[in-house]
């Protein structure tokens, strides 16, 4: 049988053990008496405001840390089974849960880990009813912090079998091995990967205890940024000698943990725009530009700078439509505003050709060129009539240690291969000219790439920029 979950004794916060021990009062619920000690606590140490910002305090007496503006990462016990949840209340951004100036918001969605039986697999996210713009607490994706003294914050008890706190308590745990901890009486069940092990072996002093499960334990990583380590779980008591608390280990679940994200609506890391890339059109002719978003939590809304006169972009859509009216060339940035109000943003060069004209369209999006491999920068020629000149132009800029090495190309739209430089200039540097081409049995329209061919070893570089004109 597993020893008490921290909702009903570890779900606390931090009990301080006093040096000397007493006998055992009035017991922990759901807990059997192993008719020995109980630390006598001497309290917590409060956080400062401020000092833990992604802490949440969930109203059925669990924690939690926000890992997205949308979700709130707890313990699997915490919660019921996976599905519509609108019972929970979060409350995020201050340590005394009366601060009228506290944040709070209800759930709408629980997912709790798949297979989880009160063994193991103890997390779950809890999806809030609308987002909450605030710091966020990172995951470990590996055993790298498993080391050294991590740290545990809550609202829960600070004695064993006491009342949960008004005010967020925090305190210092030492990391424990797997093997140490499943050394301990009643700890023969702990299941290594899945558990991690943290307190005072001997002494005891310093634990989570009721009120804290579902709260991180964390410490700070090479960057100076607070990571999570472990989810509160469960142990046998609080704050006792050779009884130390049990954390879901974080990294092991860390895929499932972001998977259950992006299910959900949207994953850590930001919002990531892909543009259109660079454009030529012609005047009078009607467009339509996709872009794209990824990361940030769903939905996104759209917005548009420097787009020609006679076009707009759908807010919901990120979709560019309309007929340009004004010849010219155009820096665009599209950005996409996720439902936290993180964004992203994308910019790209819009030609905008007289009819019967197309001017030159430029890719200025730096490509590294590594050793010993074939890379591709694409422009894109739309709206524009007929074929390219006879005198067309590939001005071309390179950044590489040693040009002798490149085979240099243009691949048509129709995929015919126009080569511009084959290995020539030896040991020089950079590539910066303007070749001159027949193009005159292609048609201007469609996707043109520049291909750069590393054909040695030792030396690399960048395409820096390059402009076709038809």
């Amino acid at each position: 049988m597993r020893h008490t979950l921290r909702t009903a004794l570890r779900v606390g916060v931090i009990a301080l053990l006093a040096a000397t021990m007493g006998a055992i009062g009035a017991g922990n619920p759901g807990q059997a008496s192993d008719g020995g000690v109980t630390p006598q606590v001497v309290g917590g140490v409060r956080a400062a405001q401020g000092e833990f910002p992604w802490m949440v305090r969930l109203s059925m007496g669990c924690g939690g840390a926000l890992y997205t503006p949308s979700l709130v990462l707890t313990a699997a016990h915490c919660v019921g089974a996976t599905g519509n949840n609108t019972s929970i209340t979060a409350t995020y951004g201050a340590v005394d849960l009366q601060d009228p100036a506290r944040i709070t918001r209800t759930s709408n969605y629980v997912y709790r880990a798949p297979g989880y039986n009160g063994d193991g697999k103890d997390w779950a996210l809890i999806r809030l009813s609308s987002p909450i713009s605030g710091p966020l607490l990172k995951i470990a994706t590996d055993t790298s912090l498993h080391s050294g003294t991590f740290t545990v914050a809550g609202w829960g008890a600070a004695t064993e079998g006491g009342a949960q706190q008004r005010y967020l308590l925090k305190a210092d745990v030492p990391f424990i091995t797997d093997t140490q901890c499943a050394s301990a009486s009643g700890y023969s069940g702990l299941i290594p990967n899945e558990e991690i092990c943290a307190g005072n072996w001997s002494a005891g002093g310093t634990d989570t205890c009721q009120g804290d499960s579902g709260g991180p334990m964390f410490k700070r990583n090479a960057a100076n940024e607070w990571v999570q380590v472990g989810i509160t779980s469960w142990g046998n008591g609080c704050a006792r000698p050779q009884q130390p608390g049990v954390y879901s280990e974080v990294r092991y679940f860390s895929t499932d943990i972001y998977n259950a994200a992006v299910s959900l609506g949207g994953a850590p890391g930001g919002v990531s725009v892909t543009g259109p890339g660079n454009q030529s059109t012609v005047v009078g002719t009607a467009v339509t530009v996709n872009s794209s978003a990824t990361g940030g939590t769903t939905p996104y809304t759209w917005s548009a700078t420097g787009l020609p006169p006679g076009t707009s972009i759908n807010a919901s859509t990120g979709q560019i439509t309309g007929t340009p009216t004004t010849v010219g060339t155009y820096t665009v940035t599209v950005k996409a505003t996720d439902a936290a109000g993180a964004s992203g943003t994308a910019t790209f060069t819009w030609v905008v050709n007289a009819v019967g004209g197309c001017g030159a369209v430029t890719n200025g999006t730096d490509v590294s060129i590594p050793d010993n491999t074939t890379v591709y920068s694409n422009v894109t020629v739309a709206g524009c009539s007929g074929n390219a000149s006879a005198t067309s132009t590939v001005e071309v800029h390179i950044v590489h240690t040693y040009k002798g090495d490149l085979i240099v190309s243009l691949v048509a739209p129709d995929g015919s291969t126009y080569v511009l430089a084959n290995r020539t200039g030896g040991s020089a540097d950079n590539i910066d000219t303007t070749y001159t081409v027949n193009l005159s049995s292609e048609a201007r329209n469609g996707t043109w790439r520049l291909k750069v061919q590393d054909a040695a070893t030792a030396d690399t570089g960048y395409i820096n920029s390059w402009t076709l004109t038809l």
